[in-house]
């Protein structure tokens, strides 16, 4: 049968067609790269075991935990799914990674350092797991970080001053590990920052008076160290501040704590001067 113009021009459009939508979908998955890092985390975490584990025959999309938007993989919420053993260095292949969180489970080992790489994550959740080692330098190369807790591990080393370049920072709680050194000078550079919890470490040295330089800090949380000197008077700037936890240290003096202020503590302590203890309305 011979085919009229008209019909050749459909059946060649046609053919275009398919092969673009063929093209398209080939393009339109998740890279190699971010599906190894992926099959990696699995294996290294004893993937056969966790609570909700991963069909690994199926679409990365529908994996639990992963989120995927335009075929990048952006989130990984695997918290309280039974992950044991250690977070392997391809984690740093997973590029687009916006938020992780692999909290309360039972990893161990130390944090690789190709976290560094993951320069558009927001929000890094490792807590409640068992950690050990440095908190690597490379952290600070995550400039888009608001959150950071990495509180309830074995963590030890001093807490890194690269920590200082993290200027989107609004939470970091690094509380209940073995941290040593002093807390760095550099934590006055970041000025969006509402919560810091030390809480329960080693730490060391007097609190910075530049402390008092983080205007939305809202609670302050150092109890439990090793601090010495007295709190600067600098802190009654703070406006915001409606946690004040600094017990259980080597200060010259006592101070009780104050909790959930409701943002009345800095007037409160303008009510005495630099020689008075901190007090709660007891």
């Amino acid at each position: 049968m011979r085919l009229i113009p008209n019909q050749r021009h459909m059946k060649t459009f046609t053919f275009i067609i398919f092969c673009f939508f063929v093209t398209t979908f080939s393009f339109s998955e998740v890279s190699q790269n971010e599906k190894d890092a992926l099959l990696a985390l699995y294996k290294s975490t004893n993937g056969e075991k966790w609570n909700n584990t991963w069909n690994l025959n199926e679409p990365i999309e529908n994996w639990y935990g992963v989120t995927v938007i335009d075929y990048k993989v952006v989130e990984l919420n695997l918290h309280f799914n039974n992950l044991q053993g250690t977070l392997p260095q391809e984690i740093g292949n997973l590029e687009n990674l916006r938020k992780i969180n692999l909290g309360f489970n039972q990893l161990e080992g130390q944090l690789p350092s190709t976290l560094g790489n993951l320069k558009s994550l927001i929000s890094l959740e490792l807590f409640m797991n068992k950690f050990d080692g440095k908190i690597p330098l490379e952290i600070g190369n995550l400039t888009s970080l608001r959150v950071i807790k990495l509180y309830s591990n074995s963590l030890t080393g001093e807490i890194p001053t690269s920590i200082g370049n993290l200027i989107n920072l609004k939470e970091l709680m690094l509380g209940s590990n073995f941290l040593t050194g002093s807390i760095p000078l550099e934590f006055k550079d970041l000025s969006r920052l509402e919560i810091l919890s030390l809480i329960d470490n080693k730490l060391v040295g007097e609190i910075p008076s530049e402390i008092g330089q983080l205007s939305n800090l809202k609670e302050l949380v150092l109890a439990s160290n090793e601090l010495t000197g007295s709190v600067p008077y600098q802190v009654t700037s703070l406006s915001h501040l409606s946690t004040f936890m600094v017990s259980d240290n080597n200060f010259d003096r006592e101070y009780v704590s104050v909790i959930d202020g409701e943002g009345k503590m800095p007037t409160m302590l303008l009510e005495f001067n630099s020689e008075t203890v901190i007090t709660d309305n007891d």
